[in-house]
């Protein structure tokens, strides 16, 4: 089954990049005008490549619309985090934001001395500690939706509705598929 996902996938993203390329025409009749035309024949081989490069670009430009917020890369997840669900202990937000523990306690107590967030011990189970937006964290939060939006309105200059629609479909897809597979691997061995 994930394999037939994959060739479907595989063949609606070179559909689209051809459609791109190809300077397709929008419903008004008038050709998307590209700064450069690339009349490249990408291949599934070139996705990974591009789609790494395309994050890493997106996660630069966001750090730095984030730095007069005084937030670093990887402050905004944590903060956004702890909007949605204030105190979490630093295992849950690793784990929900996908790095390892030591990293996470790392971030925790650099954003402690900057003022973004504090740490609690649990009301119910004082060995546990939990992690609270400050007053600074819970403001800040419209400071990174705000670089956020920005950073998305950059790379999808040119780009029509539809195509950002599609656009992320195929990003979540691809995450999907990702993450099953690292799930796969995760699991213990029963022998």
């Amino acid at each position: 089954m994930p394999l037939v996902y994959d060739v479907k996938l595989r063949n609606v993203i070179m559909q689209k990049i051809k459609g791109m390329a190809m300077g397709k025409k929008h419903k008004d009749g008038k050709k998307n005008k590209s700064k450069k035309k690339d009349q490249t024949e990408y291949t599934l081989a070139d996705l990974s490549p591009a789609l790494t490069q395309a994050a890493r670009s997106m996660r630069t430009v966001l750090s730095r619309n984030l730095l007069e917020s005084g937030l670093y890369a990887g402050q905004d997840g944590v903060i956004l985090s702890l909007s949605e669900t204030d105190g979490m202990t630093a295992g849950g937000l690793a784990q929900r934001l996908g790095v390892k523990a030591p990293t996470m306690t790392r971030t925790i107590g650099r954003m402690e001395a900057q003022g973004f967030v504090e740490r609690k011990p649990d009301a119910e189970d004082a060995r546990l500690t939990k992690v609270y937006l400050t007053e600074l964290g819970r403001g800040s939060v419209q400071s990174i939706e705000t670089a956020a939006s920005r950073c998305d309105g950059m790379a999808t200059q040119a780009f029509s509705d539809k195509e950002i629609r599609n656009l992320v479909r195929l990003l979540k897809a691809i995450d999907s598929n990702l993450q099953a597979e690292a799930a796969h691997f995760e699991e213990p061995d029963e022998n």
